[in-house]
């Protein structure tokens, strides 16, 4: 193995202590909006401005127009930066936020209401958990722990709630997304014990918010796709129960920096080469922390007995490759897995859909296997 170098009130607190003004105003500006189009895909007609880049040939228009509004945001490459630093700095949702109120376009209202609550992280720490429930549903429902990315490093529930949102929205499901601890401030694997004592405590308090016990699933994008696949085994292994399924965005699998998408999409964005480095010089004590079965998931840990896996892959993406080999591990190893492959977009497209139809493609297809899960 080569070594990885990989409601309202509330969600304006958290922005404004994090300093993330541009989410913040996106967050006023949908708070005020009341129209409800009935489309979760009113930007599909926004295009691009100039030529593709040269990483992306084949770049769908929509994405392509997402990728350029972050630029003129702001184009200071975040491993640059400090993590405090990167995280101020905007991100897919604001791109896609802006580009929406550039065109005079409603972003799409999914009925989701929002709460949060604190939860006990690994060894008793105090996390926060935000929790999307679909409007005007009664009895207990189907719970879906998520996971977000940001390398392990930037990023919060807020920066991925369009994800959760249409979770919740296209599966009726609660959506309980996890803001676990980061680096440098928590090293490895804080972040990863963090989640399972999440989910941990969401099987065993689901009914304290209308929340199913025996209908609970995982989900996450990037660090957090690694994750979901390690609570899994962590339940496994502890003979805890596991999760009913595990909905995994192109996620962080591999501790190798030389496979064909990192060569071929090495300066594509939002993630590059650079950019996993930066993420894994943040979280890792040292380059070792790389060659644990928590991230090289297909070449050391034991995938084994895992429940049903669902692999939603972007094709301009250094993950690549190693979500496809996730996939083969995965099924080598016994276990049900599908996997399906997105041409012309890049990583983090998935809570795009407002904009990017391919987005609004995958949150269906994504929602449709975990329904079926859950015996809906």
């Amino acid at each position: 193995m080569k070594n990885l170098i990989s409601t309202y009130s509330a969600k304006k607190k958290s922005l404004l202590a994090s300093g993330s003004t541009l989410a913040l105003a996106a967050l006023v500006s949908l708070a005020s909006c009341t129209k409800d189009h009935g489309n979760i895909n009113p930007g599909n007609d926004i295009q691009p401005t100039g030529p593709k880049p040269a990483w992306g040939p084949n770049i769908k228009p929509q994405m392509q127009a997402i990728i350029e509004e972050m630029a003129r945001l702001d184009s200071t490459p975040l491993y640059t930066l400090t993590p405090q630093q990167a995280r101020t700095k905007p991100t897919v949702k604001d791109a896609v936020n802006s580009l929406l109120s550039r065109n005079n376009i409603s972003a799409p209202n999914l009925g989701v209401e929002v709460t949060q609550r604190n939860i006990p992280g690994a060894n008793g720490a105090s996390i926060r958990a935000v929790m999307y429930k679909p409007q005007n549903t009664s009895g207990n429902l189907p719970v879906i722990v998520y996971y977000h990315g940001g390398g392990w490093v930037i990023a919060n529930p807020e920066v991925y709630e369009a994800s959760a949102m249409a979770l919740a929205h296209n599966v009726g499901a609660i959506v309980v997304s996890i803001e676990y601890r980061k680096a440098p401030e928590n090293k490895f694997p804080t972040a990863h014990m963090d989640t399972y004592a999440a989910y941990k405590w969401v099987r065993q308090n689901a009914t304290s918010f209308s929340g199913d016990t025996s209908k609970v699933a995982v989900a996450g994008e990037s660090a957090g796709g690694n994750m979901a696949i390690n609570v899994s085994m962590m339940a496994r292994d502890e003979k805890f129960p596991m999760p009913i399924h595990q909905l995994v965005v192109y996620p962080v699998a591999n501790n190798d920096l030389t496979t064909a998408s990192y060569q071929q999409y090495a300066n594509a964005k939002p993630l590059s080469k650079p950019l996993v480095e930066w993420f894994v010089d943040k979280y890792f004590n040292t380059m070792a922390d790389g060659d644990s079965k928590y991230i090289s998931l297909v070449d050391v840990a034991d995938l084994k007995s895992l429940p049903p896996v669902t692999i939603i892959a972007a094709q301009i993406d250094p993950l690549l490759t190693e979500g496809e080999q996730l996939s083969a591990k995965l099924k080598q190893a016994g276990v049900s897995t599908e996997y399906r492959m997105y041409e012309g977009v890049t990583h983090e497209f998935f809570g795009t859909y407002a904009i990017e139809s391919s987005a609004k493609d995958a949150q269906d297809y994504a929602a449709s296997r975990l329904k079926s899960a859950f015996g809906k």
